[in-house]
């Protein structure tokens, strides 16, 4: 399962049309700061912090007789561990993403689109994030609790290819709730087979998401 840059895109749309009065206001540089999870948390799932890295894109957009280049930073921190699969082996085929991206409020307006985006359309993110996601299909909603905020996290099912292994998997994707200055996504993934156990050290894991990925080490 290989990532792309996709969920770059995040929190440009909706700017460019915007961004010759951004560079005059002087926002048209935005940057989120990654999120994580608790130590002791990861710890009781077994999983492990795989990286945490920026994922910025330029936007250039021509105006009349204007041009303005919109920048956009988000981050993205990824954990995983290894699962028994019997006859496959182990594979570190569970996942769990953090993701933030600015918020931009503009005029009392937010234009960064993930804040009304449904757990579905965040999924069509993730899915086209990565090269060996198909056939994803909507199982569930569950409430769940990121930061004190209450929020939908949906349970998706769908195909995915690990270090060239097809499986079956879940996908846990949470709507976006605020930071202080961010929104937060929450993503989860794992063979089927492994729910028994993966499910519940998902919501572990969602319920302890902290803001400053600093403070999970």
């Amino acid at each position: 399962m290989n990532r792309r840059d996709v969920l770059a895109g995040t929190g440009v749309v909706g700017l460019a049309s915007l961004s010759g009065c951004l560079g005059v206001l002087g926002l048209a540089e935005h940057e989120s700061a990654p999120a994580g999870v608790d130590q002791s948390v990861l710890e009781e799932t077994g999983y492990q912090e795989s990286r945490t890295e920026p994922i910025g894109v330029d936007e250039d957009v021509d105006l009349l007789l204007y041009s303005e280049t919109v920048t956009v930073t988000n981050y993205l921190t990824e954990y995983d561990k290894s699962v028994d699969l019997g006859p496959l082996g182990s594979l570190r085929a569970a996942v769990f993403n953090v993701l933030t991206t600015p918020q931009v409020d503009v005029l009392g307006q937010e234009l960064n689109p993930i804040e009304e985006m449904s757990t579905e359309e965040v999924v069509e993110l993730v899915k086209n994030n990565y090269d060996g996601f198909g056939d994803v299909t909507h199982e569930a909603d569950e409430s769940v609790s990121v930061l004190g905020q209450e929020a939908t996290m949906s349970r998706f099912s769908a195909s995915a290819n690990f270090d060239g292994v097809d499986l079956d998997v879940f996908i846990h994707v949470t709507e976006a709730i605020q930071t202080s200055e961010d929104h937060l996504v929450a993503i989860g993934v794992y063979p089927e087979q492994t729910q028994g156990r993966e499910e519940a050290n998902v919501f572990s894991l969602v319920e302890g998401v902290i803001e400053d990925a600093g403070e999970a080490e």
